[in-house]
């Protein structure tokens, strides 16, 4: 059987509120994130993936707030990710209405913390988090990078992508730094690669600025295609992103 492409929107939230930039800098606002998850419901996307960007620990609670009250307002799939340091802290999110929670920074420090998350709520609900940017001194020629893409993590992105299905996740979203926010299309060299060596499912994240961009990344592996900017601000809906893949030949719902 084959498996219907999700199309996926991307809220970044800062301080309770929807933000997006270009490369992580120059933030702007989008708006409120419960509105914003409300309409792209109603638009058809697929699924919903929050990210608190400052992480912060006086941020956490908001997410928790923001992730309830989006959960009495959709009924589609949320995965929230964004400073989460322990298995508490995906109980806590979990509880709050989440259904998969992103893990990058916590599980480079400790990759067990995959494991142990998988161990008790099912792999369905961990989502490592890849934030990869071109680097010439890996093998493949991709880094894993955290604090929201401000550091080197000294890891291959490909090598810790397959490390992290081993580990347990049971999914990856792949965020390219490198694209993030330019609108410039999908990095699919890098979807390639991290494709070739894994099974779980692969979310695309990074680059999209027209319909054009989206068939590509899943003629290059991906299972799902994320956007944040071009559905905040324009030009493009959920509808027409789907339309787009299914004239490319590509399931949707």
């Amino acid at each position: 059987m084959t498996v219907a492409v999700r199309v996926i929107a991307c809220l970044d939230v800062d301080g309770g509120r929807v933000v997006k930039g270009v490369n992580f800098a120059g933030l702007r606002d989008a708006g409120d994130p419960v509105e914003l998850a409300a309409a792209y419901d109603a638009q058809g996307v697929d699924e919903l993936v929050f990210l608190d960007i400052t992480a912060s620990s006086s941020g956490r609670e908001t997410t928790l707030d923001v992730v309830r009250r989006t959960a009495e307002q959709v009924f589609i799939p949320l995965t929230v990710g964004g400073g989460v340091r322990t298995v508490d802290d995906v109980d806590l999110l979990l509880r709050a209405g989440a259904d998969k929670v992103g893990i990058n920074t916590a599980a480079i420090a400790d990759p067990t913390f995959l494991s142990r998350a998988a161990e008790r709520f099912g792999s369905q609900c961990v989502v490592l988090s890849v934030d990869a940017r071109r680097a010439a001194d890996q093998p493949s020629g991709f880094e894993t990078t955290t604090h929201g893409g401000r550091r080197s993590a000294g890891l291959d992105a490909v090598e810790w992508a397959h490390r992290g299905q081993e580990l347990g996740a049971g999914e990856i979203l792949l965020n390219s730094m490198d694209a993030d926010g330019t609108q410039n299309g999908f990095d699919v060299e890098m979807l390639r690669a991290v494709r070739a060596v894994v099974t779980i499912p692969v979310i695309a994240s990074g680059g999209a600025g027209d319909v054009a961009h989206f068939s590509p990344a899943v003629d290059a592996g991906a299972d799902a295609v994320l956007a944040a900017s071009i559905f905040h601000f324009g030009p493009l809906t959920v509808g027409q992103v789907k339309e787009a893949l299914r004239a490319a030949g590509h399931p949707v719902r």
